[in-house]
């Protein structure tokens, strides 16, 4: 395993990729590791022990987006495929995603506009156009079921999108989070997965206060050099002001994974405070400009060459970031979706 200390690179080992669910590893879900930085030290622990490296009076924001099963099979040409469904637009349309069966990335005949993708229910999904300049990876289509025809054809035929590290198909179950209460996203809200409902309440007896943002995530499978998708979200007035609070009252606010981070950021005022907002956000944070609304972050392990990487940068500096993920790698940390976890802060 290699790391450069010049960027964040690194060669992730196959052994390190978490290819099934903590429980059926034996593991609570509030039993996965946790590596904590703070004032440039580094602790190795179990999530369950987060209240013990936060204070009374910090806030943790918590993305309350759930999870689509936004994978369905279908024909293109004559080739199965597997489409996932990222995100809709306010035209009726969605941002789509062909991926070959085996969880890699299309490798068959080209996408054109115009060509149908057959749904399996019988009806189809033109393709548009690409949904991000210069990228070929996800187009605009338009589904011949309108409206809620989609969520209907997702309930119905849909499963968990899943990638090539991860073998086995498993239960929608395995995708929820604690927090998850609007229906939304393509993808997981990871960061929150270690989550239980005692560790919640571990968390309130202990005087640490929380809060929810929503953030549909996209897909997450981007070309090398492309930039993060926009991405629907929304924070409340209520969720501005204790961060507004927590701030003023010396507190410090928490980012329970990038997608809280880029909502809070992305209503981030030029006076530097916090306001409600909604809509869609192409913010990309990387080192160059530091969190503001953000002091700390609870993260996976995310992928080399991941936009990510550069986000967690804006919030705990380059530095602490190469420095977590040295240890990680020689600790033997799990990376994705069902992988171990981090708590970093700035030094």
């Amino acid at each position: 395993m290699t790391l450069s200390m010049d960027a964040i690179e690194f060669t992730l080992p196959d052994e390190l990729s978490a290819t099934s669910p903590p429980e059926a590893r034996g593991l609570a879900r509030d039993e996965v590791r946790l590596l904590v930085s703070d004032e440039s030290t580094l602790t190795h622990a179990r999530f369950r022990e987060l209240p013990d490296f936060l204070y009374p009076g910090d806030l943790v924001v918590v993305n309350n987006s759930a999870v689509l099963d936004a994978a369905v099979d279908v024909q293109y040409r004559d080739e199965t495929a597997v489409l996932h469904f990222s995100t809709w637009l306010d035209d009726g349309g969605w941002v789509v995603e062909l991926r070959d069966p085996r969880g890699v990335p299309w490798h068959g005949r080209a996408l054109e506009p115009g060509a149908p993708v057959w749904l399996p229910d019988g009806q189809t999904l033109t393709l548009r156009t690409p949904w991000l300049p210069g990228s070929a990876r996800l187009w605009i289509a338009d589904p011949a079921p309108e409206g809620d025809g989609v969520r209907q054809l997702l309930a119905r035929y849909g499963r968990p999108i899943t990638y090539s590290y991860v073998p086995e198909r498993w239960s929608s179950s395995y995708y929820r989070t604690v927090f998850g209460r609007e229906p939304g996203s393509a993808e997981m809200p990871s960061a929150g997965r270690p989550f239980t409902e005692t560790l919640v309440t571990d968390l309130v007896v202990a005087g640490i206060g929380s809060a929810p943002i929503t953030l549909h995530t996209g897909v997450s499978s981007p070309e090398t050099g492309e930039p993060p998708s926009p991405e629907r979200f929304r924070v409340p007035a209520s969720t501005a002001r204790l961060v507004q609070a927590t701030h003023a009252a010396g507190g410090r606010v928490i980012a329970v994974g990038t997608t809280v981070t880029r909502a809070l950021e992305s209503a981030v005022g030029a006076d530097g405070s916090v306001h409600a907002a909604s809509g869609w956000t192409d913010l990309v944070l990387d080192g160059s400009r530091p969190a503001r609304a953000v002091d700390g972050i609870v993260t996976g392990w995310h992928a080399p060459g991941a936009s990510h990487l550069q986000l967690l940068e804006s919030v705990a500096g380059a530095s602490v970031v190469r420095a977590a993920y040295r240890a990680a790698l020689q600790s033997g940390y799990l990376w994705h979706e069902f992988g171990d976890s981090a708590l970093l802060f700035r030094d």
